[in-house]
């Protein structure tokens, strides 16, 4: 796991009296078939973690997806939750579209890149967080958490690609700022550089300072404090 981490405001906040954290690792998703299942999962490029099984006909099978620090888990006799009743599970991207063209190239059915159509959370057609109703392409301000695809597995469990690049305030621990994967971190390189580019020609001075303008602008970013100019 790439990670950057600052310690800004050390001791402050509410995190000095947590006295236990609570972390998701594990979602068990009910399946019908399990093989077919591990196949799904396989294709998808996630890390396979396990598969027990007892003579009892008991049998679980953990996947990781990239960069995940939770896990999902299926198998037999595992959860009495119908095969496909679980819907709305959020997998966050930073680039919606390349993530989506991953999926396909690995052969899955990936819906078209859709974003909010209006405040509609009735009606025949699939929910998810902003509604019923879906438009097609992302989003065109490219807002962070705006712009969804969806995908399901074999027995119709339910799955949306969220994009998200920049957290809203409180999302992230205020000591740093953490990244799933080098990806993750290469993206907000990027989108630094791009920033930094219209911090120096605002200026009309080359910036020796710009690796601490480079972590403060990701710090503050990934936080959703005000970004620096």
């Amino acid at each position: 796991m790439a990670k950057l981490e600052v310690d800004r405001d050390a001791g402050k906040g509410t995190s000095a009296s947590r006295s236990v954290d609570l972390k998701l690792e594990v979602v068990v998703i009910p399946v019908s078939d399990v093989d077919r299942s591990k196949a799904f999962y396989e294709r998808l490029g996630w890390r396979l973690d396990a598969d027990f099984a007892a003579g009892d006909g008991w049998r679980v099978v953990q996947f990781t997806p990239p960069g995940s620090a939770c896990s999902v888990i299926f198998g037999r006799n595992v959860t009495s939750a119908s095969p496909g009743s679980t819907r709305g599970l959020y997998l966050i991207v930073s680039d919606l579209e390349s993530a989506r063209n991953e999926l396909i190239e690995r052969g899955i059915a990936v819906s078209e890149a859709f974003h909010g159509g209006g405040d509609v959370h009735t009606g025949a057609d699939d929910p998810y967080l902003f509604g019923t109703v879906r438009i097609g392409g992302v989003d065109p301000k490219r807002g962070s958490y705006s712009s969804f695809a969806s995908f399901s597995d074999p027995d119709g469990n339910g799955w949306f690609l969220q994009e998200v690049t920049t957290r809203l305030p409180g999302r992230i621990e205020r000591d740093g700022a953490t990244f799933s994967s080098a990806a993750d971190l290469a993206a907000a390189l990027g989108r630094a550089a791009v920033a930094h580019g219209e911090h120096e020609k605002r200026t009309g001075v080359h910036d020796e300072s710009w690796p601490d303008w480079y972590a403060e602008y990701i710090v503050r970013e990934q936080a959703g404090q005000s970004l620096p100019s």
